[in-house]
């Protein structure tokens, strides 16, 4: 057997290997030197990464991709029960693990950093990974986007830290055993799997109750779900509590954020002392994400001034306000922003790098349970933009739910004072933002669906 490798996974079949958890855990795999196979719906820039690193890589579902001598087979919960893969394991009685349970046994052994929250997972835990491969800790990482610098979400390192982006929306976080927890805010979100905020609130303590005795949890001060929390875990007496952010009794407080066009500059106050570096995106959200993995590193014993330098050298993640380019002196962002909070923070963030300029966005709202649950909270948000256009609901895994559209955020919209427009057809959207943009406006392509794909087109035709 590899180093490193158990031995449910030394020949493991991935179903969705592309998805971006999945494909994270098998290219470590693969790195540590497992014989990695898996299927994916359709190819993809990650399904040629993972053949790179030696990974065989299916396109298609089918019973016949599942080799005899497979050693178990990987699944998320998008993965339903009839998946013909899934069925074959049942016959081969070859063992199925939960996307978590390989995420956990890969950090066995070493000081794990698990980034958990609604919002600002991916960012918070990239922010870690290049910040602690720039002061050459070569730690593992698994996030659940790639990076612009070493574009992969996941890498095998050397170093005995290991950061990980910790997914709250199926209580797959609970498998973990960190010696850092991060815990960026508590919103009730997912709402397939949680039914009040009383459920939600029990997941994460079971998810700080597993911080490995004498670790730390690291907590927002400001945002009131991570305060409640705060309140509910203080007692533990096997955990150290360090919270952060702007409220005047944080352990790390927040002094000031100031704007820099599309980066920040911040200042902190850390144990009675200024500390100010560069953050390479904008808006005061991205700010405190850097300033979690501030207190985190801290909290294994890297000095905060080393830290905080390194933290300037990272650039951003595809999808978290990612300039796709400029064309016709009009410059296109993109971004993962799917839940109200989320879009407030991005929206926020780009209206103070719009002075002067019009901001336009193109949302496309993302799950039908999302949407009938918080479409009125999205259309709120919208407001901040100059002028909306939002396509329909990107249904992801679900199937639709009676009277749940996108009109329900539209008319939201609208009554918040929001310029907003329905788009049914994905395809007239290039066409139609280039007739609206003018020379030094904004356009922000947002949504967790497809919506991503837009901007290269707009692109061309703002070129044209």
């Amino acid at each position: 057997m590899a180093p490193g490798i158990p031995a449910a996974l030394e020949r493991p079949h991935f179903i969705g290997i592309g998805g971006a958890g999945m494909s994270g855990i098998a290219k470590i795999l693969a790195q540590r030197g497992a014989k990695v196979a898996g299927s994916d719906a359709r190819e993809s820039a990650t399904a040629e990464a993972l053949r790179a690193l030696g990974a065989t890589v299916h396109i298609g579902h089918a019973a016949g991709h599942l080799a005899d001598d497979a050693t178990s087979v990987v699944v998320s919960s998008a993965i339903r029960a009839d998946n013909p893969e899934l069925v074959r394991a049942a016959e081969l009685d070859i063992p199925v693990v939960h996307r978590s349970d390989a995420l956990a046994s890969l950090m066995e052994g070493l000081r794990a950093i698990a980034v958990a929250g609604t919002h600002g997972k991916t960012t918070t835990t990239s922010m870690l990974a290049v910040a602690l491969s720039e002061l050459a800790l070569d730690p593992s990482y698994a996030i659940g986007g790639d990076l612009e610098g070493p574009g992969t979400n996941a890498t095998h390192g050397q170093g005995d830290i290991f950061v990980a982006e910790a997914d709250e929306s199926d209580r797959s976080f609970q498998k973990y055993d960190p010696q850092v927890a991060i815990v960026l805010n508590v919103e009730l979100d997912h709402h397939a799997n949680y039914a009040s905020m009383d459920e939600i609130y029990e997941s994460f303590e079971t998810f700080v109750g597993k911080v490995v005795p004498g670790g730390t949890l690291v907590v927002a001060a400001d945002q009131p779900g991570a305060v409640e929390l705060t309140r509910r875990v203080r007692e533990l007496s096997s955990l150290t509590v360090v919270t952060y952010g702007e409220s005047e009794g944080a352990d790390v407080r927040v002094h000031k954020v100031t704007p820099r066009g599309l980066t920040s500059e911040v200042t902190v106050v850390l144990n009675g002392r200024y500390l100010t570096f560069t953050v390479s995106v904008p808006g005061r959200h991205y700010a405190h994400n850097a300033v979690a993995a501030l207190a985190a590193g801290v909290a294994l014993g890297i000095p905060a001034h080393n830290l905080a330098s390194a933290l300037g050298k990272y650039t951003g993640v595809k999808r978290r306000l990612q300039l796709k380019g400029e064309a016709a002196g009009v410059q296109v962002i993109d971004s993962y922003a799917h839940h109200p909070t989320e879009m407030t923070a991005d929206l926020e963030a780009m209206r103070g790098a719009a002075t002067g300029s019009r901001l336009l966005v193109v949302f496309q709202p993302h799950l039908f349970s999302r949407t009938q649950e918080l479409g009125t909270e999205m259309g709120q948000a919208l407001a901040l933009a100059d002028a909306s256009l939002v396509l329909d609901v990107y249904p992801a895994r679900e199937d639709p739910l009676p009277g749940v559209t996108s009109a329900l955020i539209i008319d939201a919209a609208k009554a918040a004072g929001a310029d907003v427009t329905a788009v049914h057809d994905k395809a007239e959207i290039p066409a139609a933002v280039a007739g609206m943009a003018k020379p030094g406006d904004l356009v922000l392509t947002m949504g967790a669906g497809d919506v991503t794909d837009l901007g290269p087109l707009i692109l061309d035709h703002l070129s044209s």
